[in-house]
């Protein structure tokens, strides 16, 4: 969402979606952590490959979210927390 979108929600329903979005962003980072450990056990096996590649690409597309960083935007706009 932009932050036009978010600023037409009320402030509970901002507050709701930040808490969704917190848990989302700390599964998020487990799992990067996992992919990052499944290269590096690649690595450390000597089979640096396609194997190596695909938690790359997945953490890749994790990461691509800006939902959080346009949605604290609009928190801080309104003195939420």
């Amino acid at each position: 969402m932009t932050p036009e979108e978010l600023s037409k929600l009320t402030d509970q329903e901002l507050l709701e979606m930040a808490k969704k979005l917190k848990s989302t962003t700390i599964i998020n980072a487990l799992l990067i952590g996992f992919m990052i450990g499944v290269i590096i056990y690649s690595i450390a096996k000597n089979t640096v490959g396609f194997f190596t590649l695909i938690p790359l690409f997945f953490i890749y597309k994790i990461n691509k979210s800006k939902n959080y960083d346009a949605l604290k935007k609009v928190l801080n706009e309104r003195g939420l927390k």
